[in-house]
């Protein structure tokens, strides 16, 4: 895996930004760390212009797809929700590049891995559906960011708790049963997606980590962020290593 020949090209899913008078697509480097190191990857930035390019089949090139958080929220026209409210923050080029892209890494068994908003987005890509403001919710926490504390890293700390289901792939990657992880999303999952198994859940019921029940595919997805802080913890750090040796796996397959 040190031989960089040898490593598995990694897509990882950009936002776009319209915030300065030319547009962005940005990546915040925790990402590309994380695949640098521990899943041992070389990272391939994919960008969300889809609208506006020609279309390319990213997943004929990639061996393995990261699914990045964002400031951004799936919109609800993806899944036939209720319009968001005003100010919600979307990102229609990452929608329309980033779940069309997850299906077709679904069709050819890529593995995917997603995070915060990637679990949102794996779900939505599989026909599921998500609570908008969870903090809304009756008998919720609120997963938000903490804005009590100005600084960066404390809002990083751990949050709650998750249960991991026994037997799972959760549980078979890391052999815990239960964890505290850090919470940044005001997005959750409501109705699971069709191919998708429940792999966590927080103590107030809302998923916290969903897998693809196909054997043969290796697809997860996490609420929270297991690349911050660094360097990653060995709970975390046991799920990129096992994200990237399946991308490595697919990647030697490519060449049979």
């Amino acid at each position: 895996m040190k031989d960089r020949e040898k490593r598995p090209l990694i897509g990882i899913s950009a936002c776009r930004s319209e915030e300065a008078i030319h547009p962005f697509n940005r990546v915040s480097e925790k990402y590309i760390l994380a695949v640098l190191e521990p899943i041992c990857g070389i990272p391939v930035i994919i960008p969300a212009i889809q609208d506006t390019n020609p279309e390319i089949d990213y997943a004929h090139y990639i061996d393995g797809l990261l699914l990045t958080g964002s400031p951004s929220n799936v919109r609800p026209s993806e899944y036939d929700g209720k319009p968001s409210v005003e100010g919600t923050k979307h990102d229609a080029a990452r929608d329309t590049t980033m779940i069309p892209l997850i299906r077709a890494c679904l069709d050819k068994k890529i593995p995917i891995l997603g995070l915060c908003l990637g679990i949102q987005e794996l779900n939505v890509a599989c026909g599921g559906t998500l609570h908008q403001r969870i903090f809304d919710l009756k008998n919720k926490f609120d997963h938000r960011m903490r804005r009590d504390v100005d600084d960066h890293e404390k809002r990083y700390r751990p949050a709650h708790n998750i249960k991991i289901s026994d037997g799972g792939l959760l549980d078979k990657i890391t052999g815990e049963a239960e964890v505290n992880v850090n919470s940044l999303h005001a997005q959750g999952i409501d109705k699971i997606g069709e191919g998708l198994v429940v792999e966590a859940v927080a103590p107030d019921g809302i998923i916290e980590a969903v897998s693809f029940k196909n054997n043969d595919q290796f697809a997860l997805g996490v609420q929270w962020h297991p690349e911050w802080p660094r360097p990653v913890d060995p709970f975390n750090e046991k799920i990129f290593k096992f994200f990237g040796r399946a991308c490595q796996s697919y990647a030697e397959s490519k060449k049979r």
